[in-house]
């Protein structure tokens, strides 16, 4: 049985510029361990991995000292120490999946979902003339 996608409209970052400031932030439930954290996530398809912002990673509940797998990010975040923190996350009513995340010690860079691993799990449609968009779990 193939599921329904869930349609998210695009959110207005800058009213005075209208339509041009609309971006696609996705509502995603966020878990590690016993903690559990709601936030939006920017869907980006030109990000490489998930990117997770230091205070994010500190609400989850997450030690920095105690994840010891280093991640080089690049662009405009190339020069911010990162390290692999994997979480579970839910999208909807859709099953969790686990995500990993380039947790940042950045406090400024919003939480970003990438190629790896966020649209390896879940098949996204934007329809940016509308302005919307789609998503659904990738099909088995």
């Amino acid at each position: 049985m193939t599921e329904q996608a869930e349609q998210y409209p695009f959110i207005p970052m800058d009213p005075s510029l209208g339509g041009a400031s609309l971006l696609p932030y996705l509502p995603i439930s966020l878990a590690f361990g016993e903690q559990t954290l709601s936030v939006s996530g920017l869907l980006d398809t030109a990000a490489s991995v998930n990117v997770l912002p230091y205070e994010v990673g500190l609400q989850l509940g997450a030690v920095w000292e105690e994840q010891t797998t280093a991640v080089q990010l690049t662009g405009n975040l190339a020069r911010q120490e990162a390290r692999v923190l994997v979480v579970t996350g839910t999208v909807a009513k859709f099953a969790p999946v686990r995500l990993a995340f380039a947790w940042s010690r950045n406090t400024e860079v919003p939480v970003i979902l990438g190629q790896v691993n966020f649209f390896l799990e879940f098949d996204v449609c934007f329809f940016r003339s509308r302005p919307l968009f789609e998503v659904k779990p990738k099909q088995p």
